[in-house]
């Protein structure tokens, strides 16, 4: 029976290899596509319109309706920890405390395989547009992780108009190839200043292929939506404290369904005119691709890095507002730094007109995915084995095959106190200072039966509990410990 059951999973294995295999010989025979990955900040998995209606994002909805959308699109707790798994396609504790939230440090050691560094091998020019925060010093930014050309903040969130990080060593990052910007092009929001460069590398002329990272900073603080009044920071009306000031001639608050203008709390529709703002410069890098007549040959994938923000205290940057619960309503638990699906579950797609059908994928993903499935794609071997901890998502992007199952792994914080680990239905969710050492430390959840992590029936299913436990421990096993020295991995 057992020796059954494992030859019909071989066999399915074997057929999903053959598919990979197939679907990577096909798109070398037609060429390579141009590929650009973008990714939002914040955004969390009711602030866009495809997944809540009250959100107005017209061109993500469109492309997500052509593509592949992801339901269960998984990313890491917050901003650095996901762009560590994006790059490497490795979960970010591999790679030491650093990596395991938002910091300035370097993330990985410089000669860590990246998706830079792959499509640079592979042969195409590279490019990487917005916000780096894998490292805020130009010794370790993007240049020197196989991108030709780079631009935005070396740091993590910036001022809309100034383009300054928090006051401190890394406040003035913007940068042109880790070359700071006299004056940091000040007056223009920075949604703008990055779309706009995309247009650019975009309508370059060129004999070879590109890969773009496009790494907005909307939604994430400060919000600052000032449209044509760029020297008037976004504040309330005094004389109307339900209202922005000068909101009714600001564009970004007013899009043709009127769906921004029916919220009625302001700081609501202040998130909701950053949305906009982002799907209106998404839809400028789209309408690039249409204009040079590259969209056909050009993958777009889409994420972002965490759940909402949820409340933000002010005043770490430049113009600064403090926010309460600004974002829109999760139909889930958690938020930006929780290992509960609020932190981690968020929009996420797949769009190449005729090559990607109009689907939705439920099987779960991770970003740590898309790394190999765009290896496999440009036909990239690595010249030593890289350990993904993504696997190639061709079968369910380009044909209907299921993945094979697997875990996904969540911890958070440098002194680690979140954990969380998904097989298949299931979920084991702790949160402490100790880590889990024993299957009863754990939370257990049902995500089918129970999305919002309400009941946790781990004494009602012990055996499940223990189960996901031992995967747990050899995941963590993965992980560099303190004291392991750190080197670059391929």
């Amino acid at each position: 029976m057992v020796k059954a059951g494992l030859s019909r999973w071989m066999v399915g294995v074997f057929g999903i290899l053959v598919l990979v295999a197939a679907c990577s010989q096909l798109l070398a025979e037609q060429g390579r596509p141009n590929v650009i990955v973008i990714i939002s900040d914040d955004q969390g998995w009711a602030d866009i319109g495809y997944n809540n209606p009250k959100v107005y994002t017209p061109h993500l909805d469109q492309l997500a309706k052509q593509g592949a959308t992801f339901t269960r699109h998984y990313v890491m707790p917050q901003c650095t920890p996901t762009r560590v798994a994006v790059m490497t396609g490795r979960y970010p504790g591999r790679f030491g405390h650093q990596a395991l939230a938002a910091s300035n440090e370097p993330a990985f050691p410089l000669g860590t395989p990246t998706l830079g560094s792959m499509f640079k091998e592979a042969g195409y020019d590279t490019y990487l547009c917005g916000k780096w925060h894998l490292g805020s010093r130009p010794e370790h930014g993007p240049n020197h992780f196989g991108f030709d050309h780079t631009y935005g903040s070396l740091a993590g969130a910036v001022g809309m108009y100034d383009h300054r990080y928090r006051p401190g060593p890394f406040e003035e990052t913007w940068h042109r190839d880790h070359q700071s910007i006299p004056g940091r092009q000040d007056g223009i929001h920075a949604t703008d200043l990055v779309a706009r460069e995309a247009v650019r590398v975009i309508e370059q002329k060129r004999t070879r292929p590109f890969f773009l990272y496009v790494a907005f900073h909307a939604v994430h603080t400060p919000l600052d939506e000032r449209g044509p009044f760029v020297d008037q920071p976004t504040q309330l009306d005094k004389e109307n404290p339900d209202r922005w000031r000068n909101e009714d001639q600001i564009k970004w608050f007013n899009d043709p369904a009127g769906k921004i203008q029916s919220e009625p709390d302001p700081e609501k529709r202040l998130l909701l005119a950053a949305a906009h703002h982002l799907d209106h410069a998404i839809g400028e890098i789209v309408a690039a691709l249409q204009r040079t007549g590259q969209r056909e040959n050009t993958l777009i994938l889409f994420s972002s890095d965490n759940g909402p923000q949820g409340s933000w205290p002010g005043n770490a940057y430049p113009d600064d507002l403090k926010l309460t619960q600004f974002n829109q309503p999760l139909p889930m638990k958690g938020k930006k730094t929780d290992v509960w699906e609020g932190g981690i579950h968020v929009p996420g797609f797949a769009n190449w007109p005729g090559h990607i059908q109009p689907k939705q994928v439920s099987d779960p993903v991770h970003i740590i995915d898309w790394f190999p499935t765009l290896a496999g794609l440009v036909g990239y071997q690595p010249s030593q084995p890289v350990p993904w901890d993504g696997v190639d998502l061709s079968p369910i992007v380009f044909a209907d095959e299921p993945l094979v199952e697997r875990d996904l792994y969540w911890i958070w914080n440098r002194k680690t106190n979140r954990w969380a680990l998904q097989h298949g239905d299931w979920k084991i969710v702790k949160y402490s200072k100790q880590e889990p050492m024993d299957a009863q430390d754990w939370q257990l959840f049902n995500l089918t039966k129970d999305p919002r992590e309400q009941t946790d029936v781990a004494a009602e299913h012990s055996g499940i509990a223990s189960k996901l436990h031992e995967l747990f421990l050899k995941q963590r096993s993965k992980d560099l410990q303190p004291d392991t020295p750190t080197k670059p991995t391929g």
